[in-house]
């Protein structure tokens, strides 16, 4: 008797650390409720900003003896949703003469070094991912007659980055032909505010409808601080490659709805002016009443930014001068 009670005993309390085990265990903050995902996917897929990049603190320092080891810590920051693989991004410094700050302070180094992917954001992180970048150097001389040297350090990213943009436009193909009560849209411009998650954006969609087809006049803008360049340029070596006119300000993309890729003008990629571009693209429509659908957007390009920080390094007293 004794024997078939302990086993009840054993048995009502495996049962109920189950059950708390079970109420305590996390949902995924994202699907609570469909209001929250729609909210945290909105807030994962808008935006203006790509790759940042900063300094951690005092590294490098601003002043240093020139037999000290120069050392800058950079955090690389990828803010928008385009994930980089280890040959999509890079950060190198330049604004120094390579014959007083030596060894590794001019190699360039992937934004996803030691990691193999630097991820963007999501509707689970909306921070992004980051990693840390060191540059060093332990041989920094100053040569015969020189005290001091103040180079403007140039801290450059340079990567290659992708905007998914995908505004819902109505189209109507009958749209001279029936009466308002009997269309479920109306084709108006859409505007693109508030960026898609990416330093490159669509601006706006103007929708105009010519009897059986569309034509749709999509705007390009850089919405960032820094420059576009054709995804064509060198990403290793950006900070000091020669750019040319047709390196600068390109933007290649693809432009398709449900029923295919749309003919679009200017061929696979527009120039940007004053950080602005336009896509015209037109479409036939099927013989159908007005409906809505997203236009499938995909714009392919690199970016550039840069800082700047001055270091002084000055002679440590008492050291000998360079012959």
């Amino acid at each position: 008797m004794k024997e078939v009670v302990r086993k009840a005993l054993l048995s009502l309390v495996l049962v109920s650390l189950l059950f708390l085990l079970v109420s305590c265990s996390g949902v995924v903050q994202a699907g609570e409720r469909p209001s929250d995902t729609a909210s945290r996917l909105k807030a994962a897929n808008s935006g203006s900003q790509g790759v940042e990049i900063s300094l951690v603190n005092n590294f490098p320092p601003t002043l240093i003896y020139d037999d000290n080891e120069l050392v800058a810590l950079v955090k690389v920051e990828n803010k928008g949703n385009h994930p980089l693989k280890l040959s999509d991004c890079f950060v190198q410094i330049t604004g120094f003469d390579p014959f007083i700050i030596k060894n590794g302070f001019n190699v360039y180094h992937p934004c996803a070094e030691n990691r193999g992917v630097l991820d963007g954001k999501n509707e689970y992180n909306l921070n992004g991912g980051s990693n840390q970048i060191e540059f060093n150097s332990n041989d920094n001389r100053l040569p015969q007659g020189v005290f001091e040297y103040n180079p403007l350090l140039n801290f450059v990213v340079c990567y290659n980055y992708h905007t998914m943009a995908n505004p819902v436009v109505c189209v109507d193909p009958l749209f001279y032909q029936v009466t308002s009560q009997q269309k479920s849209c109306i084709p108006h411009d859409v505007s693109m505010g508030g960026g898609q998650a990416a330093p490159v954006g669509v601006s706006y969609v103007g929708v105009d409808m010519t009897g059986g087809g569309a034509i749709f006049e999509i705007g390009i803008q850089n919405l960032g601080t820094g420059r576009v360049l054709s995804s064509y340029s060198d990403l290793r070596n950006c900070g000091q490659a020669s750019l040319t006119y047709n390196d600068q300000d390109v933007v290649y993309y693809q432009v398709s709805w449900s029923g295919g890729i749309l003919d679009c003008k200017p061929r696979d990629f527009v120039r940007l002016v004053n950080n602005n571009g336009i896509i015209t693209c037109s479409v036939t429509l099927p013989n159908t009443g007005a409906f809505e659908t997203p236009l499938l957007v995909d714009l392919d390009y690199n970016y550039i930014k840069s800082f700047t920080k001055t270091v002084k390094i000055i002679r440590t007293p008492g050291s000998q001068t360079l012959s």
